[in-house]
């Protein structure tokens, strides 16, 4: 459940491991220092001790149990509640989303995750190269979470970009299949993406604009970066569904040129072969009074009549572009 547990103080590690009592005892510390705790997918009866430790509110605990939470920010007392949704590719190329719990007091961290996608081993390994930084306290643990989210954010939306060229390459490429069905994939995939990102907004301004001291001073321009990179990754993804949505009426129009050129080469055959047909036909009803019935070469005569007006009625048709 606890993935790693450590205590920063000056801007550095402390090295040796902790456990829970430990770590909650190094919270309780004057000065600068502050406790990480980061725990992947507890159950309820292992977070007890956690929430126990720390008087973590009942309410945001309940939410940081389920991983179908919405990004956002609440207070609580002296305490901070942040969520996020970090977002990456599964191996069928669709986007999967996660989930990473910030509960942030004054001098502790404690990060809960949901999901593959949400691994902070990284951001902890990058924080601690960075001392500067870490002597914000649990402030820059805040901030290396969310830029490394929306980092990662960035990067989905390049690989989803591609996808969409390669969508619209193939729609105008006259290829016979219609690509709906692609097209609907990958705008469900942006829906989702948004459902990540849109509300992220709204808890990072929460986050910045308030007097508390989740954010302090020396945390707050970088998570001002932040909020700059994650309101271009909200417009490119508005673009991207804009743009989805000319390539599905593209494709469309598309699939009804198609077939309207189909409809246009099969009336037009039908047109050639109704002439021999009604020929044929009136020759076939067996009257004994018909135009050249016992002339030697009267079989030869319908059946040059049948094929010139076929070869009339073709050429006509391909002069006018309907074969």
């Amino acid at each position: 459940m606890i993935v790693d547990c450590a205590v920063y103080r000056g801007g550095a590690r402390v090295p040796g491991d902790l456990d829970l009592e430990q770590a909650f005892e190094a919270a309780g510390e004057t000065g600068d220092s502050f406790v990480w705790i980061g725990l992947f997918e507890p159950d309820a009866r292992e977070f007890d001790a956690v929430v126990g430790e720390f008087r973590l509110p009942a309410l945001a605990v309940e939410d940081a149990l389920h991983a179908h939470q919405r990004p956002k920010f609440e207070l609580y007392d002296e305490m901070a509640f942040l969520v996020v949704k970090p977002a990456g590719f599964t191996e069928d190329d669709l986007v999967e989303l996660g989930q990473v719990v910030l509960f942030v007091g004054h001098n502790f961290v404690v990060s809960v995750r949901h999901g593959e996608t949400s691994a902070l081993h990284d951001v902890r390994l990058r924080l601690e190269r960075q001392p500067e930084l870490l002597q914000c306290g649990p402030s820059a643990v805040v901030y290396a979470v969310l830029d490394r989210v929306v980092d990662d954010y960035v990067v989905v939306l390049e690989r989803m970009d591609d996808f969409i060229d390669a969508l619209e390459r193939s729609v105008f490429s006259g290829a016979r299949e219609s690509q709906a069905p692609g097209i609907y994939r990958l705008k469900r995939e942006v829906v989702l993406f948004q459902r990540a990102a849109v509300p992220l907004q709204d808890a990072v301004a929460a986050l910045l604009a308030g007097p508390h001291a989740t954010i302090n001073e020396g945390a707050r321009e970088y998570v001002r970066d932040v909020q700059d990179h994650l309101a271009r990754t909200v417009d490119q993804l508005a673009a991207m569904d804009l743009l989805l949505n000319g390539v599905l009426s593209a494709n469309l129009a598309e699939v009804g040129i198609r077939q309207n050129e189909d409809m246009r080469k099969i009336s037009a055959w039908v047109a050639i072969v109704a002439v021999p047909t009604l020929i044929a036909g009136v020759y076939g009803m067996n009257f004994e009074s018909m135009p050249e019935l016992t002339w030697k070469y009267g079989y030869a005569m319908a059946l040059a009549i049948m094929g010139g007006c076929a070869a009339l009625l073709y050429r006509s048709f391909k002069h006018n572009g309907w074969l």
